[in-house]
């Protein structure tokens, strides 16, 4: 790989409302061509999904609609796996799309196949990465399992990917981002949750700035006794998450 001088924006992405499939999402057009390519081809990481092949397929296509190029998947999950083969697709592809599914499996996968830390170095290269759904957490820093689903005191946290320097959700707001809150209440005190609801995005820029896109992305703040609610951050807005507290 030949460095570059600046990594690439990363684009954390909810997805569209269901049944909105079929049409191009424009956030999702504008991701894919900020990678400065004329239908760029396309690294696809279905960890979260287990590679599935339907899910593969109806996400391949939604891409195409969106401006990309070939779709290719980088296998790395179940007995079709071969991580050898999914670094030389992820390399060679101009966009790493990060797919939706399960975040706390998707995580093991990439844990196991210990991948995470060449997808770091692609991107501390300037490989431009694109989030959705659970993809989009798993970019972020952390989230949070329950060992116990019935038991609120099994929850507990676990690193994520990383490269974007933040924790969020996406399409938790019919539940009032219940899974956010619950992350929040294990975390430091200051800790800043990003709720980004159904049809909305947060472009990650290299030097922390953050800007909401299609919708208000909603922010909450682990205080000294609870979760407060902060100002929405709106499209047009920008804040750098390294000093935002």
């Amino acid at each position: 790989m030949k460095p570059v001088a600046l990594r690439a924006p990363i684009y954390l992405l909810a997805g569209r409302p269901t049944g909105r499939r079929g049409d191009a999402d424009p956030l999702l057009v504008r991701a894919l061509a900020s990678a400065g390519a004329a239908s760029p081809s396309v690294a696809y990481i279905g960890a979260a999904s287990d590679d599935s092949r339907s899910f593969f397929v109806m996400l391949s296509e939604h891409l195409r609609a969106c401006g990309a190029g070939p779709v290719t998947l980088a296998p790395l999950a179940g007995r079709r796996a071969a991580v050898d083969k999914a670094r030389a697709i992820l390399e060679a592809a101009d966009v790493i799309f990060v797919s939706g599914g399960d975040v706390v499996a998707g995580m093991a996968v990439l844990g196991e196949q210990q991948i995470v830390p060449y997808l770091r170095e692609l991107y501390e290269t300037g490989k431009p990465f694109v989030g959705v759904s659970a993809g989009s957490i798993m970019l972020g820093q952390q989230w949070v399992r329950w060992e116990d689903p019935a038991d609120d005191g099994s929850a507990s946290l676990f690193p994520c990917m990383g490269l974007a320097p933040l924790t969020c959700d996406t399409h938790g707001e019919a539940d009032g981002w219940d899974e956010l809150r619950a992350l929040l209440r294990l975390s430091p005190e200051g800790t800043v949750g990003y709720g980004i609801p159904a049809g909305a995005g947060l472009l990650v820029h290299p030097d922390g700035t953050l800007e909401a896109l299609g919708a208000p992305v909603q922010r909450f703040v682990r205080t000294v006794r609870a979760v407060a609610r902060k100002r929405d951050l709106r499209p047009g807005e920008a804040e750098n998450v390294m000093r935002e507290t």
